[in-house]
């Protein structure tokens, strides 16, 4: 994509601005709610209609999406695109009695594919026609061309009374590619989802899958949650994707997808999040930052199918890294951001701390595979460097439909809660500070855990197994933490010539493992 997803995050405050005095908005919202000339025509729909559409489309060659958008808004800038906001009294069932709002995005700037969308009610469907009453126009950008029928859209975005019951807070966006996030309440956009990844990191190049039409079903006055259905499309196969939203204090949104593959896929990753890590206390070599930690996410968790909870913090590393967590039958995965402290981040604007984590739970049973975490060094936070999913062990056949579904939970953690201590924080640093740089190679690694159970009175002591794949580790140090209500583990790794070493630590107590896994990939520097 040519636009980073940390501008989008920008866009989503500056695009829902109050619209100007004097606006035509309440008129059109009236004409769309008579039906008026801003809707298509009827269409019959039902469910299984995605699923048809999308096996159809396979059975063709791949169709680029149509490249003819404007100049004049191919080439706005991304002040100029701030520029164009949605008008939100033209919202789609604004003034009615769903618990719901749709609100549009414009087409350009990086934002060059129109989507078509669709409103669903009563077992019909009809495609909504741009109009550029729809939208404000600011000083920065011209007025559209009025000599096109019907530009289209690039996304849209859905409001809910999620924090107050008198106020409809936007919630979820689709918008770009196949990317969509949303939010809980208290929370501010952080990570993003994905439809499909296919080919990340690949030397090749990534493939990046589009929805291209989206059918979005009229909730009921006393629903809590909202449907859209959704085609996929790329050169490697298209897709039938149905998502159940449900805001509130956890914004859950259920997917169920179908994809018919053109090809035989093997790189294809499975409910891909997208995240930025940019340094924090354990990884900040040659940052110059008044700032303690600036990342969307901290850390991988994951719930393997044998039980263990694993925690692997994120890297920013100096060359590309693919991590690969093999697994069969997966309970979940999910990128988390851990440190709510804001005094970590002394970051006033961005709101790091508020940003969700994004917990998957497979539906079903998942098979053989891997959790795959791809790092990408970055040098700026405006860039997404961090992806996760979960790859199949089978290749995804040519012409062989493969069924998926899970739940994304947006919220500050898990929906699970299994009891062990939790990796609170993880911090390093050099060991040898007296001398030399160029002699310098050891290392301490710093974790904390926190739990309830770690320090009791009269309990047996905990103790700290650790692991090195390569180099020597001295024996760890483990003290009370009284500041977390938990333990601090020290280790100290000497390379020894290595140039990679996988480090695992958990606590002990009485020969039962009582916290999670931590584990950590160490390079030279």
């Amino acid at each position: 994509m040519s636009v980073t997803r940390r501008s989008v995050l920008a866009l989503a405050a500056a695009l829902a601005l109050a619209p100007r005095p004097g606006s035509p908005g309440r008129a059109l919202a009236a004409a769309l709610a008579e039906g008026a000339e801003h809707w298509g025509e009827p269409e019959p729909f039902r469910p299984a209609l995605v699923r048809e559409r999308a096996q159809a489309l396979a059975a063709a060659p791949w169709v680029p999406p149509p490249q003819d958008l404007p100049e004049t808004l191919a080439g706005l800038d991304y002040d100029q695109y701030r520029d164009i906001r949605f008008r939100p009294e033209s919202a789609i069932w604004a003034g009615g009695e769903s618990p719901f709002q749709l609100q549009l995005f414009h087409l350009g700037f990086g934002y060059r594919d129109p989507v078509a969308i669709r409103v669903v009610d009563g077992g019909t469907s009809r495609k909504l026609i741009f109009d550029p009453a729809m939208f404000s126009y600011g000083p920065l950008v011209a007025d559209p061309p009025t000599d096109i029928e019907d530009l289209g859209f690039s996304g849209f975005r859905v409001h809910a009374p999620v924090n107050r019951d008198d106020y409809l807070d936007e919630f979820a966006v689709f918008q770009g590619a196949s990317y969509f996030r949303a939010v809980a309440k208290d929370q501010a956009y952080g990570l993003s989802a994905r439809g499909l990844a296919v080919a990340t990191a690949d030397p090749a190049g990534e493939e990046f899958p589009t929805f291209r039409e989206f059918w979005i079903e009229t909730p009921a006055p006393d629903a809590d949650t909202i449907v859209v259905h959704a085609l996929l499309d790329s050169p490697s196969t298209t897709g039938a994707y149905r998502f159940s939203l449900r805001p509130g204090a956890s914004t859950v949104i259920e997917v169920e997808a179908v994809l018919y593959p053109r090809v035989e896929i093997a790189t294809v990753g499975v409910a891909p999040l997208t995240s930025m890590y940019y340094f924090s206390g354990h990884d900040r070599l040659g940052i110059d930052d008044f700032r303690g930690a600036v990342h969307d996410s901290d850390g991988l968790l994951m719930w393997n199918g044998q039980g263990e909870w694993l925690w692997r913090p994120i890297l920013n590393p100096r060359t590309l890294q693919i991590a690969t967590f093999l697994d069969s039958k997966p309970h979940g995965f999910g990128l988390m951001q851990r440190e709510r402290d804001l005094s970590v981040y002394q970051d006033l604007e961005a709101d790091y701390h508020r940003r969700p984590s994004l917990w998957v739970e497979p539906i079903g049973d998942w098979g053989e595979g891997a959790v795959v975490l791809v790092e990408i060094p970055t040098d700026a936070e405006v860039h997404d460097n961090i992806v996760a999913f979960w790859r199949p062990r089978t290749p995804l056949a040519a012409g062989v439909p493969f069924q998926l579904a899970y739940r994304l939970h947006w919220r500050g953690e898990p929906p699970v809660q299994h009891g062990l201590a939790k990796v609170r924080r993880t911090l390093s640093g050099l060991s040898e500070v007296g001398r030399p740089q160029a002699e310098r190679d050891k290392r301490v690694f710093v974790v904390d855990f926190a739990g309830e159970d770690l320090v009791q009175e009269g309990a047996a002591p905990i103790t700290a197994q650790v692991t090195a794949s390569a180099g020597v580790l001295s024996p760890p140090v483990v003290k009370t933490d009284p500041d977390i209500g938990g333990v601090r583990v020290a280790i100290e790794l000497d390379p020894q010539g290595a140039t990679v070493s996988e480090l695992r630590c958990a606590l002990v107590r009485d020969g039962t493992v009582v916290s999670e896994t931590w584990l950590y990939r160490w390079l030279p520097a």
